[in-house]
């Protein structure tokens, strides 16, 4: 293993047990609570979240399962769509006018405001999370691959019409290639943010998962176990994009 591998590791490792350190020793002291004016209770240190993440491991795997479904489910759904959304307004000059600043705009709106109105439509269950998933993950895989698709060098196409390829064969052999780092890019973003979502939804349509679980425990006042909620869901997010970052290396070889 390299000097450069272990210092990648080493250090964000090193930073992260000093930062659980310092939270542990405020939490023991009180220091967090008397400087928020809050019950000790509400702050639990990371040793009594780490001792709720295996007291409560069946319960957390068991929600961790339903929210892990909700996103792949719902990021498959985006990534299908954006990729060819994105296609779509390469090849269409009128769709990429009409449209691009209807896909920017939609995102000024506010996710938890339109969450109970997709409950009310769509009723509890699977249904409104898996909406507002494909709502947070389709702008960043649309636009990243459009602006990949549109990043093509014109000597390169220049070159493949002079050779009379067709608009198919340039598309394929010049375009799609040249969009994928861009893809990926926007892809591993989406990931992240479908967490994020799927929380969002749980948190509207309370049910089962872990933004469900979350709720439930805030309001008993359970808070060793939210935030051992919240980071199962971390590891999921941290875990989700180290595969499609795996992926990348693999398909985008020439990066």
């Amino acid at each position: 293993m390299s000097s450069h591998t272990i210092k990648r590791w080493a250090l964000p490792l090193l930073l992260l047990a000093a930062m659980l350190g310092a939270w542990q020793i405020a939490a023991d002291s009180g220091a967090i609570a008397s400087a928020l004016h809050i019950e000790s209770f509400l702050i639990p240190s990371p040793s009594e979240i780490a001792e709720s993440l295996w007291q409560s491991r069946s319960l957390l795997a068991e929600n961790a399962w339903v929210t892990l479904k909700e996103v792949l489910v719902g990021f498959g759904f985006a990534l299908v769509a954006g990729f060819g959304f994105a296609v779509a307004m390469h090849l269409s000059e009128t769709l990429r006018l009409a449209f691009r600043p209807l896909i920017v705009a939609s995102q000024t709106i506010p996710i938890p405001v339109i969450a109970p109105i997709l409950v009310v439509w769509f009723g509890f269950g699977i249904g409104p999370t898996l909406v507002i998933i494909g709502l947070v993950c389709f702008f960043p895989i649309t636009i990243n691959t459009l602006d990949g698709l549109g990043s093509v060098d014109p000597e390169a196409t220049k070159m493949m019409r002079s050779l009379d390829a067709s608009r198919r064969q340039i598309f394929w052999r010049v375009e799609a290639p040249s969009s994928l780092p861009y893809a990926f890019s926007g892809a591993k973003i989406a990931v992240a943010v479908a967490v994020i979502g799927a929380v969002l939804g749980e948190l509207a349509a309370p049910g089962s998962g872990l933004g469900s679980l979350i709720f439930f425990d805030m309001n008993q006042l359970e808070t060793a176990r939210a935030f051992a909620a919240v980071a199962v869901l971390s590891a999921m997010a941290i875990a989700l994009f180290a595969i499609l970052a795996l992926a990348e290396r693999r398909v985008v070889t020439w990066r």
